[in-house]
């Protein structure tokens, strides 16, 4: 290869004076390419991304966006990397199976930012998460009056303990010791959470029942059942007798005994009453982090009220004792982040300088990311999408390494137009610092800042999977993509709102930073709620109105499921499906689940046979039995309306929604479930495909048409458009428009302008967020709110929306 092959043009000049631009051979990497990627939907892309620059990937929801970024590039760089440890280390790690792409060149070490939420944890904040407490607690430690003693002292997740008896130094040596203290700052009562639990044994136990008639109402507590086997022969408790006629040893057994050893059906097993089994399995957990008919039953059976000890602190009593200028560590960790960092200013110490200018720059890239308005207390299984996914990137801000490149999955989500610009300069500093940003977005202000699109498409599902465009910003907005005839769309404002049929009252809401909040929201109509970030939209919704007789609350929470979840298991669409292929053959139900009895079983209804290979990749390979159909031969030969179930579950939804319209097919139940799908513009998505395969945008679509399927009168649905091309906001806003047209109101948590243009009435929170915020800055119909911003009399949101809709 001659020296000019190697060449590339170059506008950085040498950093000595005069000197020509670099020739160097290993400047010519300036690409990522890849080369037939198949992964998901993909067919057979090849692409070149230019290094150290900003490429945003654009397309319908479904069109492979994720495929092509997370589930290619960024998963085969963190693969290669874990493929440099040692073989012991690895065998520790995840396995990570090569995606499914003929060649990759190019790579960089890839860092993900996605919008997942964090752990859930119970004694998990936004503090722990980010190691600001692990600073704050070093702080009190040197400065703290009077001291509580060293860092451990100060954390809740570190009980106090004390010790006797004999200790053996390493050399062998032995010293009795007595009374032995170790430093911890967990409150003993509540163990570290804040709150403490009371039960509703009304809510355990049904009185008027034996055991075996199913007395424990329990969620996995079946009459007959091992859960059950294990009270009934435990030799403390008689089976057939009413639980009302028990006597106080056998109800104390029964409810509160502790943890004893008995011979249980045979085996040696550890006895224990209903009540610490139920602390133990359901309470000990996050309430977030449980499977919604547990934390239904949570939600009944337990009543969390603030810890008495700390006052909902989490910390002993020798930790809150210790402060500094008149503040404990735990009043640091309740003020909101911006009013920290002052106070941490103010601070000198010439002492600890070096620990308070780490912590100043931690508290201020809190400010600089646009979460100023949190306080370092508040449980990160709280925080929403969008939060979770910018303390994420709280870490790499100032970071020394560069050549990195970064993948984000919607970082604005969440975001008010006002906050967006901010996640932009975070993005272009990320770019200038020599890193390569991918950014899987659908917002046009952040599209716009793009130095490369790539728009994948033209359909989602099977009818995309192709790159449509490639080139800047301004050659798109000249193509002919569906991208590029949508990103200079602009929303009108409704010729006249509808108007409200009542009202639901909210009467002095205080949930945090809301300041005594009086609004009606009104009822027959679809009503926005909007504010910048933190200003106090969901603590105005989620806590006043959730939980009131007949309002159906969808929220951001992810869906879960593994591989064998489908559409058709999710919404519950199997099982009509299942039950009509029964009646028409004249067999169990059972045999049509790949999770039952008519389970393939060399693959175990899998379709794929996995085979372990040590610390290498975890092969997958089409189980040669089913052929990746998942079921049985012979329960293939049973047909309804001419199909099996493994062709019927490989139909799209539209098709699906046609087959069980009429004919031997004709079903109802499962007809209604895929007109739901089909509303929400799902048609185009395969009914039997598993969930690890959908896009943000399709699970959060398949969620809203589950909630649909619930009786409300009121639906209350928080930032709806997440994940959601700009085309598809469009059927969105369709939707929202036949709900309220049956009869429903509507109420939307919502940052997107063409929400706010469609509303028939709009209240904005704000006027800024955390303590600047929680009132409410204007109640009225969108033409008002854009009238105002025209006269200078606005909101932050009134001056956005004025400008989208083309009065600036």
């Amino acid at each position: 290869m001659n020296a000019a092959s190697t060449t590339i043009t170059s506008t950085e000049n040498s950093t000595e004076p005069g000197a020509q631009p670099s020739t160097h051979p290993a400047d010519s990497h300036d690409l990522i390419r890849v080369h037939g990627a198949r992964e998901n939907n993909l067919q057979d892309v090849d692409l070149q991304i230019p290094k150290r620059r900003l490429t945003v990937f654009t397309g319908v929801s479904g069109s492979g966006k994720s495929s092509l970024v997370f589930a290619t590039i960024a998963a085969e760089s963190q693969r290669m990397i874990n493929e440099t440890y040692s073989a012991f280390v690895q065998g520790m790690m995840p396995s990570l199976s090569r995606p499914d792409v003929d060649l990759l060149e190019g790579l960089t070490t890839a860092i993900v930012v996605d919008q997942e939420r964090l752990g859930a944890n119970p004694r998990s904040t936004l503090g722990t998460v980010t190691d600001t407490n692990a600073l704050l607690r070093l702080l009190f430690s040197r400065l703290g009056t009077p001291s509580a003693g060293p860092a451990v002292a100060y954390s809740f997740n570190i009980p106090a303990r004390k010790a006797s008896g004999v200790m053996t130094s390493a050399t062998g040596e032995k010293q009795i010791v007595r009374e032995a203290v170790y430093h911890g700052g967990m409150c003993p009562r509540c163990e570290g959470r804040g709150t403490v639990s009371d039960i509703d044994l009304g809510e355990l136990v049904d009185e008027d029942k034996s055991l075996n008639e199913g007395a424990i109402t329990v969620p996995g507590y079946k009459a007959g059942g091992w859960s059950v086997r294990f009270f009934t022969e435990s030799g403390y408790l008689d089976g057939d007798k009413k639980v009302r006629d028990y006597t106080e040893t056998e109800r104390h057994d029964f409810l509160y005994r502790d943890a004893t050893k008995r011979k249980i059906g045979g085996a040696n097993l550890t006895y224990e009453g209903l009540v610490p089994q139920v602390r133990r399995s359901m309470l000990a957990k996050d309430r977030d982090a449980l499977q919604p008919h547990l934390r239904a039953f949570v939600d009944r059976a337990v009543t969390f009220i603030t810890c008495p000890d700390c006052g909902g602190t989490r910390l002993a009593q020798a930790a809150l004792a210790s402060k500094i200028r008149g503040i404990n560590i735990a009043d640091a960790c309740a003020m909101q982040i911006g009013d920290l960092a002052q106070w941490v200013r103010e601070l000198d110490e010439p002492s600890v300088a070096p620990l308070l200018g780490n912590l100043q720059n931690l508290l201020d890239k809190f400010t600089e990311i646009g979460l100023g308005y949190l306080s370092l207390d508040r449980p990160s299984g709280t925080l929403s999408g969008g939060e979770a996914q910018r303390t994420k990137l709280i870490s790499h801000l100032g970071s020394a390494l560069t050549d990195i490149t970064y993948v984000f999955d919607e970082p604005t989500i969440g975001l008010h137009p006002h906050d967006i610009q901010r996640m932009n300069d975070l993005l272009l500093q990320l770019r200038d610092k020599g890193n390569t940003v991918l950014v899987v977005e659908h917002k046009p202000e952040t599209i716009a800042i793009a130095d490369h699109v790539v728009d994948l498409g033209p359909g989602a599902g099977s009818a995309g999977g192709t790159i449509c465009f490639e080139g800047t910003v301004d050659e798109l907005r000249a193509g002919d993509t569906l991208t590029g005839r949508h990103l200079e769309d602009r929303a009108t404002l409704k010729e006249s709102a509808r108007t409200a049929t009542g009202a639901l009252e909210i009467r002095g809401a205080s949930t945090h930073n809301l300041q005594g909040v009086d609004v009606d929201v009104p009822l027959g109509v679809l009503c926005v709620v909007t504010g910048v970030a933190g200003s106090g939209k969901s603590s105005l919704i989620h806590g006043s109105l959730a939980g009131r007789d007949g309002v159906v609350v969808v929220d951001q929470s992810a869906i879960k499921g593994s591989r064998r979840s489908n559409p058709a298991t999710y919404t519950g669409l199997l099982e009509p499906v299942r039950k009509a292929f029964a009646k028409a053959n004249g067999v169990k139900p059972a045999l049509f689940s790949a999770n039952s009895e008519g389970a393939c079983p060399t693959c175990n209804g899998a379709g794929v046979v996995y085979t372990q290979l040590g610390f290498m990749d975890t092969v997958a390979t089409t189980c040669e039995e089913c052929e990746g159909k998942r079921f049985q031969a012979a329960v293939l030969e049973y047909h309804l309306g001419g199909k099996d179930i493994a062709e019927v579950l490989a139909m799209s939804v539209a098709e699906a929604e046609e087959f069980f319209s009429a004919g031997e097919a004709r079903t109802p139940a499962a007809h209604k479930i895929l007109a739901r799908l089909a509303d929400v513009g799902l048609g185009y998505l395969k009914i039997g495909q598993p969930l690890t395969t959908l896009s943000g945008g399709e699970r959060q679509r398949l969620k809203l048409a589950t909630y649909l399927a619930e009786d409300g009168g009121v639906f209350v649905l928080d930032e709806p458009t997440a994940g959601l091309h700009l085309a598809d906001v469009a059927n969105l806003l369709a939707l929202l428009d036949r709900l309220v047209e049956s009869g429903k109101s509507v109420v939307v948590i919502e940052h997107h302008q063409a929400v706010m243009a469609h509303a028939d009435w709009i209240i904005d929170l704000g006027p800024g967020a955390g303590h600047d915020g929680g009132r409410v800055v204007f109640e009225g119909t969108p033409a008002d709110l854009v009238a105002g911003a025209v006269a200078g009399e606005t909101t932050l949101t009134g001056e956005h929306l004025a400008r989208y809709v083309g009065n600036p």
